[in-house]
């Protein structure tokens, strides 16, 4: 069927259930969409009409504008021309996808019957409704999806939140959540949220009966079994699933069961710790130059999905965390294994996003196929993993049970298309209806031959001829003779081959028979009834995929986790030595992140550095010049205890870490513009919150507090957090600083010890050693990092003068920088001076002008008696 265009006419649109005075008057198919178009008012409506997805009115203008396709104008409504723009139904995901991106949520409008059956029933019009409702997190297709991101779908209540991910089933909730940190840890792809909870989300309300629509979307009378959940945690998920609903068309992808997932047993983290040690993005907003980038060796997107999961919310468990080492040593001890495990993940489909589409019922052949190759990997990694092994590689959920991979691999065919419609999708010889249907449909030509030289034999007349005629369909022809003794002596046939006359010619008699007619009939229907069956059998192997849907997603997970600790044990690094204390010792540390960017690039090696944060050194100052790498090490250490806490192996030749309940960083500032917050601000705010939530289990790396305010301010700042991080908080501390006067606390502060950033000076030149040293740093070098970033000479040659003139002050202790603070340098007792009391005796209102000029004289001669002396 062609583009079909909004036809005038008169029909009313009550019929669709519109009475608005905008609807008044539209023609049939326009009634159809003022009808959807009010069902999803904010939706950009996809009106199928034939081969095309229409917009129309103010969606074709959004529309036109946002994919850059023409808009036309195409009939008339209310004596205006009706905007209109259109894509191809067999392409739209690619336009679809780009809509999406833009923010866009699309209505799917489809075609509910074919133009035959609209005209069987009478109907002026095909009948159409939405279908689904496509939202950034709700989509299922591949090409709308990223491979190795999952699209969490994040629903807000206040005091409680969930999240899950309709492309792969994942459900979880939290109770009274940080939501800043649950936005930065997750990256939802969609955030739904009550009125004014946060900025941005789209609008939902919980239901009323949440408790009893979550138990019954599981099949279960209560949710005791599923854990214990706060009744805000219910009703977020009560409320994402209605939301999902809403945008299937009633229907729900199969899902797991909610897990409360809560803070306990995860390094907490919050947002700006996430940004400033850029985990999963980096400042720019991108994947590349991350922690998860550097460390990522996954095969698969299920893989690298669950590789992002872990980094962004590390373990806080010792137990967990080293059943996920004892994985990664044991695929680390034997390459072999590794090598057959991670040669059958190479290419393995992503069976979790299948089998969701499959739920959904808008699944293609190649997701049947999914689950057929994936079953069949998870297999032959089952078979290579032979005991002992350590229980998370354990091979019993590569095996699900009711398995329909065995009825996949006879069904389908080798080779299949891209579209159900497109047949093919079953094997030849898995079912005979099929097959017989197939070879009707395919070979018309030999079933007409078969059955002329049935009849010729069946009848006696061997110039017997089957012709096909547009009226009467096909007919077996004879000459005249034989068909009159044909008339005149019939054969004794009973049934579908007795022959019945039809039509008498010139020179040719034709006949017909029950068989005759059937074979016309199944050629007519073979291709549909082929279709149909085909179909039929496509739904049958949906059904019992799902059937198997909890096995298949526990095979899929244990593949996914797989793949993380081969994965990890491709990285070649440490094993960390996990603890329950406040351990930190790091031997031969690197930074992963700048180490990999130095690999790829063929840069210099990475100077690694060691660390020791453990009891009676919890806290590190560190001082040195820009550019030496201050802002590195502390990020390094940090990283080393998130891929630690992860279940990952670390860049170090030896680690001994106590596990953190939290990790606090505040590396590197900004100003907040949106929020009207300066960077002195930021840096104030992300401070505060160390000091109200960090405690003696916590991990503190903080660079250059105060640096954003006046010297001594800042200064005094600094000063203090120090002291409260060291007597108050106990957190293990990495404190970064380019003031020196606080090594002073060095003897003050019995667990502080003194670090340095290693620098040469040769021939004039700063040689930055990027190697970590014990004690203070003996200068800034600021103006040597000046001349490398290419300041011009003569605001160089004056920045040393001034600075060699501050220093000698400085060592003289006069000058009023060192008057302005009296940390260090005690001010001395200023003697009197005879000006200042002559001064003080005089009386400016008893003074006439000749006494005012005597006394400013007498006052001259003091001050210069004063100076001679």
């Amino acid at each position: 069927m062609d583009r079909e265009a909004p036809t005038a006419g008169t029909a009313p649109p009550r019929a669709f259930g519109v009475d608005t005075p905008r609807a008044f008057g539209a023609t049939p198919a326009l009634a159809q969409w003022f009808a959807v178009k009010a069902e999803q008012p904010d939706a950009l409506i996809f009106f199928r009409m034939g081969d095309f997805y229409e917009m129309f009115f103010e969606d074709a203008e959004l529309g036109s504008e946002a994919l850059s396709i023409a808009m036309s104008f195409r009939g008339e409504h209310q004596g205006q021309p009706v905007p209109m723009c259109g894509v191809p139904h067999h392409s739209h995901e690619a336009y679809l996808a780009r809509l999406i991106r833009r923010g866009f949520r699309v209505a799917i409008c489809d075609q509910l019957e074919t133009p035959e059956q609209a005209k069987a029933r009478r109907a002026s019009i095909i009948a159409r409704g939405i279908v689904r409702v496509v939202t950034p997190g709700t989509v299922t297709e591949d090409s709308l999806l990223e491979a190795f991101r999952p699209a969490w779908l994040l629903a807000l209540v206040e005091g409680g939140a969930a999240w899950l991910d309709v492309t792969s089933g994942a459900f979880e909730t939290e109770a009274g959540a940080d939501i800043p940190a649950l936005l930065a840890r997750l990256e939802p792809a969609e955030v739904i949220a009550t009125d004014g909870l946060w900025p941005d989300a789209t609008p939902a309300t919980p239901p009323r009966d949440a408790p009893a629509r979550l138990a019954a979307a599981f099949g279960v009378s209560t949710l005791e079994g599923f854990g214990s959940f706060s009744a805000p945690e219910i009703a977020a998920a009560a409320m994402v699933l209605d939301y999902v609903r809403a945008t299937q068309n009633g229907a729900l992808p199969h899902l797991m069961r909610p897990v409360p997932r809560g803070t306990a047993g995860v390094l907490a983290m919050d947002a700006a710790t996430r940004r400033s040690l850029e985990l999963l993005r980096n400042e720019r907003g991108d994947t590349r130059s991350t922690l998860l980038h550097a460390v990522d060796r996954t095969l698969t997107g299920a893989g690298a999905r669950e590789l992002a999961a872990r980094i962004a919310a590390p373990l806080a468990e010792r137990a967990a965390i080293a059943a996920r080492h004892d994985a990664v040593s044991h695929l680390s001890a034997q390459p072999d294994l590794r090598a057959r495990l991670r040669a059958a993940l190479k290419g393995a489909p992503d069976m979790a996003r299948a089998l969701a589409r499959l739920s959904l019922d808008r699944f293609a052949p190649r997701d049947l196929a999914a689950l057929r190759d994936g079953l069949a990997r998870a297999d032959a990694m089952a078979q290579a993993l032979c005991p002992p092994l350590p229980h998370l590689l354990a091979p019993e959920a590569l095996r699900p049970q009711n398995s329909p991979a065995a009825e996949l691999a006879r069904a389908l065919a080798e080779t299949l298309p891209a579209r159900l419609e497109d047949g093919g999708v079953v094997a030849p010889g898995y079912d005979g209806e099929l097959d017989a249907l197939r070879r009707l449909r395919d070979d018309a030509r030999g079933a007409i031959a078969a059955m002329q030289m049935e009849l010729a034999q069946a009848w006696g007349v061997a110039s017997l001829k089957i012709r096909h005629h547009q009226q009467m369909g096909y007919l077996a022809e004879m000459p005249a003779a034989a068909g009159e003794k044909l008339l005149r002596d019939p054969p004794k046939l009973a049934g579908e081959y007795a022959p019945q006359h039809r039509q008498t010619m010139s020179s040719t008699l034709r006949f017909t028979c029950g068989a005759l007619a059937d074979l016309d009939r199944k050629l007519n229907a073979a291709a549909e009834q082929a279709a149909s069956r085909e179909r039929a059998i496509a739904q049958h192997l949906r059904k019992l995929c799902l059937a198997a849907a909890p096995g298949i997603t526990a095979a899929a997970a244990a593949m996914a986790a797989i793949d993380v600790h081969a994965a990890a044990a491709e990285l070649g690094w440490t094993r960390p030595e996990m603890t329950d204390g406040v351990d930190f010792t790091i031997t031969q540390g690197r930074h992963p992140v700048v180490e990999e960017a130095l690999r790829r690039a063929r840069g210099p090696a990475f100077v690694p550095n060691d660390s020791e944060l453990s009891a009676g050194s919890r806290v590190c100052l560190l001082t040195g010049p820009n550019m030496a790498g201050k802002s590195t090490y502390l990020r390094q250490n940090a990283l080393m205890l998130v891929l630690a806490q992860a279940g990952l192996f670390v860049p170090a030749e030896y680690a001994r870490i106590g596990v953190a309940d939290r990790l606090f960083s505040r590396v590197g500032a900004s100003d907040d513009l949106a929020g009207g917050r300066s960077t002195f601000m930021v840096e104030m705010t992300e401070t505060a919150a160390i000091l109200n939530q960090a405690g003696p289990r916590s991990f503190v790396i903080l660079d250059e507090v105060g640096r954003g305010t006046a010297t001594w301010d800042g200064l005094a700042i600094a000063w203090a957090v120090l002291e409260a991080l060291h007597d108050r908080l106990r957190a293990r501390t990495l404190f970064a600083t380019h003031f020196h006067e606080l090594t002073a606390l060095a003897g003050k502060l019995p667990e502080l010890r003194l670090a340095t950033m290693r620098v040469r000076e040769w021939k004039g030149q700063v040689v930055f050693l990027h190697s970590v040293g014990v004690g203070a740093a003996e200068r800034s070098w600021g103006v040597h990092v000046a001349r490398l970033a290419g300041v011009p000479r003569t605001v160089l040659a004056r920045a040393e003068a001034v600075l060699a003139a501050l220093e000698a002050r400085a060592r003289q202790g006069g000058g009023a920088l060192s008057d302005e603070l009296p940390l260090f340098t005690p001010r001395k007792p200023e003697p009197e001076h005879p000006v200042l009391d002559a001064l003080a005796e005089i009386d400016p209102d008893a003074l006439s002008p000749r006494d005012a000029q005597e006394a400013l004289y007498r006052l001259r001669a003091l001050l210069d008696g004063s100076r001679a002396s």
